[in-house]
C-alpha cells in the first residue's frame, strides 16, 4: 500500500542556498517560510485525497543497543531535534536536561490519543534500516548560511528568521496508512497531531 508521505533523498550532503523550499507546489506562500509542503488548506486542497500527506520524522533511538544492537544512543545532540525513538516507539523533540531530566520531551502521550490499527507497538517494523550503516556526514541544510553550517542534524533550517509550515491536512484522519513518526498539522481541529505506529496523539493551545 503506497503511503501519503513526503520523503526527502539524501546522497551525502544537501544545500539549499536560496533559504526557501517549496515541496508538492511551486513556492512558498510568504517570506518567513523556510520549508513548506503541498496542500495550502485552500478548499480543493483539503478535499483532494492526495494532498493529505504527513512528514516522517527520522527513526532513530536515544539508548544503546534498542532495539537491535546495531544501534547507538544519541549524543550531543541539538536542542530542537525531533526524532521518533525506537526504544520506546515515541515521538519527541531534544530539550535541556534543565527542562527534562532525561533531555527528551515525550509528545506521544496520554493528554489525548486515538488508536486506529490495535497493533502493537513493539511490532513498528525498522528492520528495512537496522542493519544498515549510518552516513554520518548526511545532511541536508535549507537556509543562506546552508553551505558553512555546521549543526547536527539530517535536515536543519539554518535561517534564524524562517520556519517550516508543517504538512497541512483537512483532518488527521484523512490520512490513509500513516506511518510510525508521522507528523501534520489538522486544520479542522486546528491542532499537532503526532502518529507512533499505534495511536495518533494530539496538541492544540
Amino acid at each position: 500500500m503506497k503511503k501519503n508521505i513526503f520523503t526527502i533523498t539524501l546522497l551525502t550532503f544537501a544545500v539549499f542556498s536560496s533559504a526557501q523550499v517549496a515541496i508538492g507546489k511551486p513556492s512558498v506562500t510568504n517570506t518567513s517560510v523556510s520549508l513548506e509542503f503541498g496542500n495550502t488548506g485552500s478548499a480543493a486542497d483539503r478535499s483532494d485525497a492526495t494532498k493529505q500527506k504527513g512528514i516522517i520524522l527520522p527513526w532513530v533511538s536515544t539508548l544503546a543497543a534498542q532495539p537491535t544492537s546495531e544501534y547507538t544512543a544519541m549524543t550531543a545532540t541539538e536542542n530542537g531535534t525531533m526524532i521518533f525513538d525506537l526504544s520506546d516507539y515515541k515521538i519527541k523533540y531534544k530539550v535541556p536536561a534543565s527542562v527534562v531530566a532525561s533531555g527528551w520531551f515525550d509528545l506521544t502521550v496520554k493528554n489525548k490519543t486515538e488508536t486506529i490499527t490495535g497493533i502493537a507497538n513493539n511490532q513498528v517494523d525498522s528492520s528495512l534500516q537496522d542493519t544498515k550503516t549510518e552516513l554520518t556526514n548526511a545532511k541536508a541544510a535549507i537556509g543562506t548560511t546552508a553551505a558553512t553550517d555546521n549543526t547536527e542534524g539530517i535536515l536543519v533550517l539554518t535561517d534564524t528568521n524562517k520556519a517550516m509550515v508543517l504538512p497541512l491536512v483537512d483532518k488527521y484522519s484523512s490520512v490513509i496508512a500513516p506511518s510510525a513518526g508521522m507528523m501534520v498539522y489538522d486544520l479542522s481541529n486546528d491542532m499537532l497531531c503526532l502518529y507512533n505506529g499505534t495511536v495518533w496523539s494530539f496538541w492544540k493551545p
